[in-house]
C-alpha cells in the first residue's frame, strides 16, 4: 500500500483544509447549529456542487470524481478538524453509499446525481432506538413499512430516507423513498451533540412501491453492512480530524496561558500529556489512511479495518476533546469556549454505528478470539 498522498490528493487536502479555515470558524459553527436547519445551506452547496466533494468517492458516470475512500477520508478529516455542522456525513457517506451498494444501475442513476450536486439530501434510518443497534423498521408482505428508526442524523432536512427493514422471511431490505411519504413523521431532539441533529424517524403503514426497494427482491444484508463499514471509515476520519483539531487548540492556549511567570505549556506534565495525545492523534489518522486503502484495493480486510479504525478513533477523539477540557481549565468548561462542542460530537461519534467495546467484539470474533478486554 501507499501511505504517502499523491499530488491530486495532496491538492485536494490543501483545497479542503485552505477553505474551511476560511468558512469554518468558531462563529459559523455555532450559527449553524443554532439555526433550524442545522447547517448553512450555502457552505453546504459549495462544498459539495462547487468544490465537486459530493462526488469524490464516486463513479464518473454518476457525475462523481473518482477519488476513492482515499479522497472521502481526506475530505471528511478536514471537515471533522473544524466540526463542520453539515450533512456530508449522512447524506454522502451513508444514504448515498446504501443506493451505490445496494441499487441497480438504474436506481443508481436515478438517485444518486442529485445527491452527489446537493440537489436532494438523504439519509440513511437503519437502527432502533436502542443502546444496542439493532434494525427495528418491518416491512410487511403488502409492501409497507412501520416501526421507528433512531438516531437518524439530518433527517429533518432530508428529501430522500434510505430505510432498513425486515421482511417476515428474515431478509433485510433496503428501500428509498421520499422523507414526505404518507406515514412518515420525523421528530427532531434536541441532543448532546448540536453540531450534528438527530430524529426519530417512525413509519405506519408507509406504502413501498417495487421500484424504491434497492436492489430488486434479494437480501441486502450483505449491502447494508459494507454500506455501515465504510460509513465507519468515513466517521473514524471525521474522529481523528476532530481529535487533532482540539488537539491544536490545546496546544496553541498553553502557549499563551501564563502561570507562575511562564506559558503553561511549558510545563513537563502537560507537556506529556499533549505528547501522548498527538500519538493518539497521528494513529488515529493513520487507522482512517489504512482503512481507505483496504476499500480502494478491493481487499477482504475492510469489516477488520473499518472496525479498528472506528474503535481506536473514537477513543483517541474522546481522550484529546477529555484532556483539553483540563487543560484549559475553568475556561474549558465554558459555552463560549468550543473544547465542549469537540467534546460532545466525540461522545456522540463513539455511539453512532455502534461504540467503541462492540467494534472490538466484533474484531475479536473475525480473529478468533473467544474475549476481548
Amino acid at each position: 500500500m501507499q501511505f504517502t498522498f499523491n499530488e491530486e490528493e495532496t491538492l485536494l487536502q490543501e483545497s479542503v483544509s485552505g477553505f474551511l479555515a476560511s468558512h469554518g470558524s468558531s462563529a459559523a459553527v455555532r450559527s449553524a447549529m443554532d439555526s433550524e436547519l442545522g447547517y448553512d445551506p450555502v457552505l453546504w452547496r459549495a462544498i459539495v456542487s462547487e468544490m465537486g466533494m459530493g462526488g469524490i468517492a464516486f463513479p464518473a458516470r454518476l457525475g462523481g470524481a473518482e477519488m476513492g475512500h482515499v479522497g472521502l477520508v481526506i475530505a471528511m478529516m478536514e471537515m471533522g478538524r473544524v466540526l463542520l455542522p453539515s450533512p456530508y456525513f449522512s447524506s454522502i457517506a451513508l444514504a448515498a453509499q446504501a443506493i451505490l451498494n445496494a441499487g441497480t444501475e438504474a436506481q443508481q442513476d436515478a438517485l444518486l446525481p442529485a445527491i452527489i450536486t446537493g440537489d436532494t439530501i438523504a439519509t440513511l434510518a437503519w437502527r432502533g432506538v436502542e443502546r444496542t443497534p439493532a434494525i427495528a423498521v418491518r416491512i410487511g408482505q403488502d409492501g409497507t413499512l412501520n416501526g421507528e428508526a433512531g438516531f437518524v442524523p439530518y433527517a429533518h432536512v432530508s428529501g430522500l430516507l434510505v430505510v432498513a427493514a425486515k421482511a417476515d422471511d428474515g431478509k433485510t431490505v433496503l428501500a428509498a423513498i421520499p422523507a414526505d411519504s404518507a406515514g412518515v413523521t420525523i421528530e427532531r431532539h434536541v441532543s448532546m451533540d448540536l453540531t450534528r441533529p438527530l430524529s426519530t424517524v417512525r413509519f405506519a403503514g408507509v406504502a413501498v412501491a417495487q421500484d424504491q426497494i434497492l436492489g430488486g427482491a434479494g437480501d441486502a444484508a450483505a449491502a447494508l453492512e459494507r454500506t455501515l463499514d465504510l460509513a465507519r471509515i468515513a466517521l473514524a476520519a471525521e474522529n481523528a480530524g476532530g481529535a487533532e483539531g482540539v488537539l491544536d487548540m490545546t496546544v496553541a492556549y498553553t502557549k499563551d496561558r501564563v502561570q507562575f511567570g511562564r506559558p503553561i505549556g511549558s510545563f513537563q506534565a502537560l507537556k506529556h500529556r499533549m505528547a501522548d495525545m498527538m500519538v493518539e492523534v497521528e494513529t488515529a489518522k493513520t487507522g482512517a489512511y489504512y482503512a481507505a486503502c483496504v476499500v480502494d484495493e478491493g481487499s477482504d480486510e475492510l469489516a477488520e479495518a473499518a472496525a479498528i479504525a472506528n474503535s481506536y478513533s473514537a477513543d483517541a477523539f474522546m481522550g484529546a476533546a477529555g484532556n483539553a477540557i483540563q487543560l484549559h481549565g475553568g475556561i474549558g468548561f465554558t459555552w463560549e469556549y468550543d473544547a465542549h462542542l469537540f467534546f460532545k460530537r466525540a461522545r456522540a461519534n463513539a455511539i453512532l454505528l455502534g461504540d467503541p467495546s462492540s467494534q472490538r467484539v466484533r474484531i475479536a470474533d473475525m480473529i478468533g478470539v473467544d474475549k476481548v478486554a
